[in-house]
């Protein structure tokens, strides 16, 4: 709750405009506004962005670093193919054949030339006895009667049985590798069969990878010298100019740094011989990837940004607009309750005026009945018969001004809203008595046309006054002076009909859509716009409708349409 109170009084102090003069005020709150909702907005925006970045980063390099990886051990599982393969055809050479089959030169010969057609790659097929000398051979090269026993590979196929070597130059000063089998004479005298294989192979099988551009595939020993050639760091046999990552079956990836740069290495160990297969390329071209997807990112950023402020600020000069249309309405409001507040003192007094007018004229028919009376006891003479004419005078207008202001006070009373069955045609004529002087002033026609046999309806006689009241009264504005104003009444099915028609200057479609709008008004110095909406407002709550047709120049007509009882309300 503190940190809600907290955060309301922070939107208060910085948000809400104090009381500024003038555009001034919808200036600041525009800017305000604005504002705000970019906070809103960017601020979610840009956190969004940011994690989304982090998080295509991280899958994009795990991507790139696991299609590497797969490629890498799919190249290792085809050397480890080939160089066992090659293994397993000295092996089953040592196995089938013996000592002194191989020791001679034309069997050795023909059996290299075989297996030679069987496999790529195979240079030559050598016989060492225990003592490390060969005794037998069959290849291109002189290298019968070469003595191994110091050499390393040699000593090594004495330990394991089975040896597969480094690229070394050897006798032949080229670089190959050896594959050497131990078997045993039937005296048990220990005895070697080596077979060399070539490096091309090695070069093709890495060939195969088809790597991208920049990307130096190549494989080395553990010793950090290279087994084929890299394109990167130089010729076979040449030491590479970085350390070896840690020894790992499953290969993995490290970031390299040399004299030349820092490398982006995806690696992969063999169990035997110890080779490493390296995949490297420059940590730049490695990173180029997501650069270009944060160039996107921020693109897209960019993008959102431009666009929520661009509705940021159509939405909140809609809502300047609402708030200058409200502030409006709020202050014609005032006006209007200030004018009502005039006008209900201007009622209160003219009622008290009526009232204080009817006492004398009660004591003036009292007094004119009184002279009748005198009169008509006294012998009939000339004197006589004008006095009684114009007491007769009298008496009308004192009756004629006892009815108007007894009307005039039961328009100004204040009674509380009652249903009661009563004659649509008598309240229209009232309310034409009451406009009579300025129907006569302006020689305008009054055409009636009410139903005489009209049925009575459940309503309430005061506000169905003030609708015929507002409704003529339009009439006659529209009107020009000897108009015509026609009012017909007639039953229709659940209720009655009065319709007030006029040929006056008639309304365009779109005054005549927003007629019974509030405080909507045509005419520029007078009135204030509450009529007829006060009017649609009565009618609709008494069950009833109301419609207007008009066209310019040629008059309205408005149609009142009220359901015989309350009940038939719905």
């Amino acid at each position: 709750m503190i940190a809600l109170s907290r955060l309301s009084n922070f939107f208060v102090k910085y948000f809400v405009p104090k009381e500024e003069a003038g555009l001034r005020r919808y200036n600041v709150l525009r800017f305000k506004m604005i504002g705000l909702f970019g906070l809103v907005a960017l601020v979610p925006l840009c956190l969004m962005a940011l994690i989304n970045f982090h998080i295509y980063k991280s899958s994009l390099d795990k991507e790139q670093r696991l299609s590497m990886l797969s490629l890498v051990n799919k190249t290792k599982y085809s050397f480890e193919l080939y160089l066992n393969e090659r293994l397993s055809a000295v092996s089953f050479i040592a196995a089938t054949h013996s000592f002194e089959e191989l020791s001679d030169t034309q069997s050795i010969r023909k059996i290299f030339h075989t297996a030679k057609q069987e496999f790529e790659g195979l240079v030559d097929l050598g016989l060492i006895n225990s003592e490390g000398k060969q005794v037998a051979y069959a290849g291109p090269y002189k290298l019968l009667g070469n003595d191994y026993s110091e050499h390393d590979w040699f000593n090594e196929t004495r330990v394991r049985g089975t040896y597969i070597s480094s690229v070394f130059l050897g006798y032949r000063k080229l670089p190959h590798i050896a594959i050497a089998v131990e078997s045993v004479t039937a005296g048990g005298e220990p005895w070697v069969l080596r077979a060399t294989i070539a490096t091309e192979p090695f070069s093709k099988l890495i060939s195969f990878m088809n790597l991208a551009p920049g990307v130096d595939a190549f494989l080395l020993n553990r010793n950090r010298v290279l087994q084929t050639e890299s394109r990167l760091f130089g010729s076979v046999l040449s030491p590479v100019p970085f350390q070896l990552p840690h020894a790992e079956y499953r290969g993995g990836n490290a970031l390299l740094s040399t004299d030349k740069g820092d490398f982006s290495a995806t690696y992969v160990n063999f169990m035997q011989p110890e080779f490493v297969l390296m995949a490297v390329r420059p940590a730049a071209q490695a990173t180029g990837a997501w650069f270009s997807l944060r160039t996107d990112l921020l693109g897209v950023l960019i993008g959102g940004a431009i666009l929520i402020t661009i509705v940021a600020f159509g939405l909140t000069n809609i809502l300047i607009r609402q708030l200058i249309f409200a502030d409006e309405c709020r202050e014609n409001i005032l006006k209007e309750i200030e004018h009502t507040q005039k006008l209900s003192s201007i009622g209160r007094l003219a009622a008290g005026v009526a009232h204080e007018i009817n006492n004398p004229l009660a004591v003036i028919k009292e007094k004119s009945g009184l002279m009748m009376d005198i009169l008509a006891r006294s012998p009939a003479t000339e004197v006589t018969g004008v006095l009684e004419r114009q007491i007769n005078g009298i008496t009308s207008s004192v009756e004629r001004c006892s009815a108007i202001t007894h009307r005039l006070l039961g328009f100004a009373r204040k009674v509380e809203a009652k249903n009661e069955w009563l004659s649509v045609n008598e309240i229209v004529s009232e309310v034409l008595e009451f406009l009579e002087k300025e129907i006569t002033k302006r020689s305008i026609s009054i055409n009636m046309m009410l139903e005489e046999s009209l049925s009575e309806i459940e309503s309430d006689k005061g506000q169905l006054q003030q609708v015929f009241l507002n409704i003529v009264s339009n009439s006659l504005e529209a009107v020009d002076e000897g108009g015509v104003i026609y009012v017909e009444s007639k039953t229709v099915e659940n209720g009655v009909k009065i319709i007030i028609g006029d040929d006056g200057c008639g309304m365009s479609e779109n005054t005549m859509s927003r007629i019974f709008e509030p405080f909507f008004t045509t005419k520029r110095n007078a009135g204030n716009g509450l009529g007829l909406a006060i009017s649609y407002g009565i009618i609709r709550k008494l069950g009833g409708d109301i419609s207007v047709i008009s066209h310019v120049g040629t008059g309205s007509v408005f149609t009142v349409t009220l359901p015989f009882s309350a009940e038939s309300k719905a």
